[in-house]
C-alpha cells in the first residue's frame, strides 16, 4: 500500500518553492549551484533547513562536524529511524543533487507526524556535510564518515582544499572543534533512508519516475604508470620499441571493452591521461592514467578488479614496459537491507517503479556501517546530474515522497 499525497497532505507548490528557496543559495548559472562546506553559502543553506526543521516541530541540532539532525521522539524510544543527504554540491551543480533527499525526508516526516502522530521509534531528518568532495577532495563523505567513526586521528589536520586550507580551520571558521570530530559518531540508528535523484538515464529509458535500489556501486580509482623507453620516432624500428603508448592503446581497448562484455551494471572509464616527454616525434618514455572500475555486486566487483590486474601484468611483460599501480580510492559496493528494500517496494506497489543498482557513490553506503540502508531514486531528465541542467520533475519527485513516507511509516509507525 502507498501512502496516497491527499492522504499525507503533502502540497507539491509548498515543496517546489522549498526546493527553489534552498536552490537560490549559492545560486549559479541560473538553475545550478555552488556551495561548498563550511563556506557562507553552506551555513545559510544549514541554518535554513534548521528554522525549517524547527517550525515543523523537529528538534533540531548541528553535530561535531556540522551534520544538522532534526529528530521527533518514538512513543517507545529505542533506536531511530534516519532519512536524509546532504546539501553540498559540484562547482557548479544543480538543485537537486543531494538536497531533494533532505527535504524529501522533511516533508515526509512532517505529512506523516500530522496525519499519524508521533512515530513508534524515534525518527530524524538530517543533513550531511561535504558528501561531494568538491571543497576538500580528500574529504569525501566527511559528515557520515563522521557519524560512522571513520575520519582517523589527525584527518582533519591533513585534509586541504586548493587555497591550501585545512578542514580543521574550516571547521574553526564555522564554529567547530576538530578536536571533537569523534563526538559526531552514533550506534544508535535503526535504519538510514535515502532519497536521491538517479544521476543517469535508466528510469528515462524505462519510462519510469522512481527505482528501489537494490545495491550501491563499488568504486576503485587507479592510477597506473607504463614505462618504456623514449626514442626517435622515426628511426626506430617498431619491432624494437618499449612503446608505453602502444600498450596504452591496447589496455584501453580491452579495459574498456571488457565492462562492454559483462554488460550492465558494470562500468569502466579512463578519465585522464599524461604522457611524458608528449611531442609528436618522440616514442613516449611513460604513459600514465586513470581508471575508475565500478561494480555493485561484492563478488564481481573483486572478480573486475582480478581481470583488470590480469590485463595490465599481461601487456606490460609482453611489451617489455615496466607497471605501477597506486589505488587511491576504494569504496566497496553496498547491498541494501532486504528489509527496507522490502518496504521500499510495499510502499511503491501503485508508483510504476523497477528495481536497480545505483552506479554513483552515496553516503548510504558509509551509513552502512552502522545501520541497514536502503535508498529510492527520481528519475533525472536526460540522466543529468552535476551540472545546473540537472532537473527532475515535481510529479516524479511527488512520488519518490510518497514512496518515501510510506516506508518510513512502516519501519517507524
Amino acid at each position: 500500500m502507498t501512502i496516497a499525497q491527499d492522504d499525507l497532505n503533502l502540497n507539491p507548490a509548498e515543496i517546489e518553492a522549498a526546493l527553489l528557496t534552498l536552490g537560490a543559495i549559492g545560486a549559479h548559472s541560473q538553475t545550478g549551484v555552488w556551495r561548498r562546506v563550511y563556506e557562507p553559502d553552506w551555513v545559510a543553506a544549514q541554518d535554513l533547513l534548521q528554522s525549517w526543521m524547527v517550525a515543523s516541530g523537529l528538534v533540531a541540532r548541528l553535530d561535531a562536524v556540522g551534520n544538522l539532525w532534526g529528530r521527533i521522539d518514538g512513543r517507545d524510544g529505542g533506536s531511530a529511524v534516519v532519512s536524509g543527504s546532504h546539501i553540498d554540491s559540484q562547482c557548479p551543480g544543480g538543485r537537486y543533487d543531494g538536497a531533494l533527499g533532505v527535504l524529501a525526508a522533511l516533508f515526509a516526516v512532517k505529512a506523516l507526524v500530522a496525519t499519524y502522530g508521533p512515530p513508534r521509534s524515534p525518527v530524524e531528518v538530517l543533513s550531511l556535510c561535504e558528501e561531494e568532495g568538491s571543497r576538500f577532495p580528500k574529504a569525501g563523505f566527511w559528515g557520515s564518515r563522521a557519524i560512522t567513526g571513520r575520519i582517523a586521528p589527525g584527518d582533519a589536520d591533513l585534509v586541504q582544499d586548493e587555497a591550501g586550507v585545512g578542514i580543521a580551520d574550516a571547521m574553526r571558521a564555522v564554529g567547530l572543534d576538530p578536536l571533537r570530530i569523534e563526538d559526531a559518531r552514533r550506534d544508535d540508528l535503526a535504519a538510514f533512508v535515502e532519497l536521491h535523484i538517479e544521476q543517469g538515464p535508466v528510469l528515462q529509458d524505462a519510462g519510469l519516475p522512481v527505482a528501489v535500489v537494490t545495491a550501491i556501486t563499488g568504486i576503485r580509482h587507479t592510477q597506473i604508470t607504463l614505462t618504456g623507453e623514449a626514442n626517435h620516432a622515426g628511426a626506430f624500428p617498431m619491432d624494437l620499441r618499449r612503446d608505453p603508448m602502444a600498450g596504452f592503446a591496447e589496455l584501453t581497448d580491452r579495459l574498456i571493452g571488457h565492462a562492454h562484455r559483462l554488460g550492465r551494471p558494470a562500468v569502466t572509464t579512463i578519465g585522464r591521461i599524461a604522457v611524458q616527454p608528449n611531442a609528436p616525434a618522440i616514442i613516449p618514455r611513460e604513459v600514465r592514467f586513470t581508471l575508475d572500475a565500478r561494480h555493485p555486486g561484492p563478488d564481481d566487483y573483486a572478480a573486475l578488479h582480478r581481470t583488470h590486474a590480469a590485463m595490465l601484468t599481461e601487456v606490460a611483460a609482453r611489451r617489455g614496459l615496466t607497471l605501477q599501480t597506486e589505488v587511491q580510492f576504494d569504496l566497496p559496493p553496498t547491498v541494501c537491507a532486504p528489509a527496507i528494500v522490502a518496504a521500499l517496494r510495499s510502499a511503491a506497489a501503485d508508483v510504476p517503479h523497477m528495481l536497480m543498482a545505483s552506479g554513483a557513490g552515496h553516503d548510504s553506503q558509509q551509513m552502512a556501517a552502522v545501520c541497514p540502508v536502503g535508498m529510492i531514486f527520481v528519475r533525472s531528465k536526460d540522466g543529468r546530474s552535476h551540472t545546473p541542467e540537472e532537473y527532475s520533475s515535481l510529479d516524479d519527485i511527488m512520488l519518490g515522497i510518497r514512496v518515501l513516507a510510506g516506508a518510513l511509516y512502516r519501519l517507524a509507525w
